[in-house]
């Protein structure tokens, strides 16, 4: 619905094809229906393995040992995340392709346009998930002080079920959030000018932030390429 209304402009606009969320939820639950379970065994488990991976990089400091590995492991993650990411799902919807094919072209188009570096650095599926743990320890700590008073002997029944039903609930409703902002990722890669079109000021924003990514990862690039270098020249002249 997201990649819809930003192609078409509006919801209202002419060229909005009819009743579009009923045809979403009918590809999600048919044709879909199966490259998105595909997905769903693999992308969360991998995404979370490169945020460890990711964390773990930035605190090894000067151990080349270390960090040899750790780099190795870095790159197999990344050659998994090229096939199995959050963001074939907006190809899966738009296109209809399967989910290897849609992973791939939505990798290789991050990459080819340099958003890549911005998408490594958000941080909007981590907040989700931050409020959806936060909300289900509300949830199952009201209805374990509700449970104390009128049942003792239920207390840790009723407020994990509560806690647990409260994620569940609040998931299901932060889910939209993420796949909205994964939308807007893709339009941004695709053609900048529909992000321009909807929010002109949004657009300013991701672009500064982009061009920022860039030159740091450019300016960082250029001081590992230095050190290695000048750690190897010493051990030539000997």
């Amino acid at each position: 619905m997201v990649f819809l209304v930003l192609i078409h402009g509006d919801r209202q606009a002419t060229s909005m094809p009819p009743k579009p969320l009923k045809k979403s939820l009918r590809y999600a639950v048919t044709t879909s229906f199966g490259s998105i379970c595909y997905g769903s065994l693999f992308t969360a488990a991998i995404r979370t393995l490169r945020w460890k991976i990711r964390g773990v990089r930035s605190k090894i400091g000067k151990n080349e040992c270390l960090l040899c590995c750790v780099d190795f492991l870095f790159h197999l993650v990344e050659t998994l995340v090229r096939f199995f990411n959050k963001y074939a799902y907006v190809q899966i919807a738009v296109y209809g392709k399967n989910f290897n094919h849609s992973a791939r072209d939505a990798w290789e188009l991050f990459q080819s346009t340099g958003v890549e570096a911005l998408i490594a650095y958000d941080c909007s599926g981590a907040v989700i998930f931050m409020g959806t743990v936060v909300s289900g320890l509300v949830a199952g700590t009201c209805a374990g002080i509700w449970t104390r008073i009128k049942h003792p002997d239920r207390v840790m029944m009723v407020g994990s079920t509560s806690m647990l039903m409260g994620m569940i609930l609040v998931g299901l409703a932060t889910v939209v959030v993420e796949s909205a902002v994964t939308s807007i990722y893709i339009c941004y890669a695709e053609d900048p000018v529909l992000i321009q079109r909807w929010d002109a000021e949004f657009f300013n924003k991701m672009s500064e932030m982009l061009h920022q990514r860039l030159q740091h990862r450019s300016s960082r690039a250029t001081q590992v390429f230095t050190s290695r270098f000048d750690s190897q020249t010493p051990e030539n002249a000997v």
